[in-house]
C-alpha cells in the first residue's frame, strides 16, 4: 500500500527487453535499504525490485514490467533518462498525508490541457469513459502515483490544481498536453459504486 505522497524523482538508467522489461531506475534512496522483493510505486504502478546497488552514478533498483502491465499503463512511454515519481511502500506507523494507493493502475487518462491558476496550474485530464463514474468533486485519485484532491468533473473531463511545490517535488513540472497518465482511482469510491449497484 502506498499514500500518493511521491518521495523521490527516479532516472530511467537503461531498458532491456528480456521477455518482460527490465528497467534500472537511479534513485536517491539507499540501496542497501530497499529489499529484494519490495514494492516500489514508479509513476504509480507498484512494481518489484528485483536488483539494486550503487556505481558511478549512484544508486539504483532494478524492476520487471510485464507486457500486461504495459498494455494498462503508460509505462510503455519510459525511456531512457526521463524522470518518474517513486514512493516506497507504507509502514506501519507512517503518516498518512495522502490517501490509501494500491498501486494497481485502473487506466491511462490524457492530459487536455495546462493552465495558470494565480501560482498554481489548473491540469485537465480525460479519464477513459469506464473510469468517469468513479471521478467526483472533491474525491481523490491518484496520477502517476501522485495523491491528488478532484475539483471539477465534466462527464468523462476532470480538473485538478497543482500547486508549486507539487510541481517542484514531482515530475509534475514536467508534463505536457496530450502526455498519457497512469489513473488510480479512489478504493472507497469503487466499494461505494460497487455497493450502490447491489443495492439498486
Amino acid at each position: 500500500m502506498f499514500t500518493g505522497i511521491i518521495t523521490d524523482i527516479g532516472i530511467i538508467r537503461d531498458l532491456d527487453r528480456r521477455g518482460d522489461l527490465r528497467v534500472r531506475i537511479g534513485t536517491a534512496y539507499d540501496p542497501q535499504g530497499i529489499d529484494i522483493g519490495a514494492s516500489i510505486a514508479c509513476d504509480g504502478c507498484c512494481l518489484t525490485a528485483v536488483d539494486r546497488g550503487t556505481d558511478g552514478d549512484g544508486g539504483w533498483f532494478d524492476v520487471d514490467v510485464s507486457a500486461e502491465s504495459l498494455d494498462v499503463t503508460a509505462l510503455g512511454r519510459w525511456a531512457v533518462g526521463g524522470r518518474i515519481n517513486l514512493e516506497r511502500s507504507l509502514r506501519v506507523g507512517d503518516e498518512l498525508g495522502g490517501h490509501i494507493v494500491s498501486g494497481h493502475v485502473d487506466g491511462v487518462a490524457r492530459i487536455l490541457s495546462i493552465t495558470p491558476e494565480g501560482d498554481s496550474q489548473r491540469f485537465t485530464f480525460e479519464a477513459p469513459a469506464a473510469l468517469a463514474r468513479f471521478i467526483a468533486p472533491k474525491g481523490s485519485v491518484a496520477l502517476n502515483g501522485t495523491s491528488l484532491t478532484v475539483n471539477a468533473v465534466d462527464g468523462a473531463r476532470f480538473g485538478v490544481n497543482m500547486i508549486p511545490h507539487t510541481q517542484e517535488v514531482t515530475t509534475w513540472g514536467d508534463a505536457a498536453v496530450g502526455d498519457p497518465v497512469n489513473l488510480e482511482i479512489d478504493t472507497l469510491a469503487r466499494y461505494v459504486a460497487r455497493l450502490a449497484e447491489t443495492s439498486a
